[in-house]
């Protein structure tokens, strides 16, 4: 089978790629057509999340295991696209190089039969050009959140204050 994903930037502009690739690749194989479809040397760290439908994150699925061996994750060599990306969850969330978190929203368009003599991955459209420097994010505060407390009282925090 082969996946006709649409991957957007997360900026104000449209700026988007149309990739169909075989649903039987790995994630790392996708993440390899995504930064030459954007033009990246794919030479930076790059993640993929798993979603709801409302872009809400959930869990990493990671170019390379730099964790201290605690935790299992998930890698990209070891997943498959079609074990993740369905009709009934077709989002991603896929950011590329943590330091400027190029961040973009992955969406399965349509599922198709492999045609002969076409070579996959395979950009079907090509929107936007893409910034000198990823757009800027904007975290929002909790707005419950008190900045004027000036906690008097320290046995009320959650550290140990001689912890060295």
């Amino acid at each position: 089978m082969i996946y006709k994903i649409r991957i957007i930037l997360d900026t104000e502009e449209d700026i988007f790629r149309d990739i169909e690739i075989e649903a039987s690749n790995t994630l790392e194989d996708f993440h390899n057509a995504i930064t030459q479809a954007f033009g990246f040397l794919g030479n930076e760290m790059a993640s993929f999340y798993t979603c709801d439908q409302e872009w809400n994150q959930d869990e990493e699925i990671a170019l390379h295991d730099i964790s201290d061996g605690s935790s299992d994750v998930r890698l990209m060599n070891e997943t498959f696209i079609e074990d993740i990306i369905t009709e009934n969850t077709p989002k991603l969330i896929y950011v590329y190089d943590f330091l400027s978190m190029w961040t973009f929203f992955v969406e399965l368009a349509d599922i198709a039969e492999k045609e002969d003599g076409r070579t996959y991955p395979n950009i079907l459209f090509s929107f936007g050009e893409i910034p000198d420097s990823p757009p800027e994010k904007r975290f929002e505060a909790d707005p419950s959140f008190d900045f004027d407390d000036t906690y008097e009282n320290y046995e009320d925090l959650d550290f140990d204050e001689n912890w060295n």
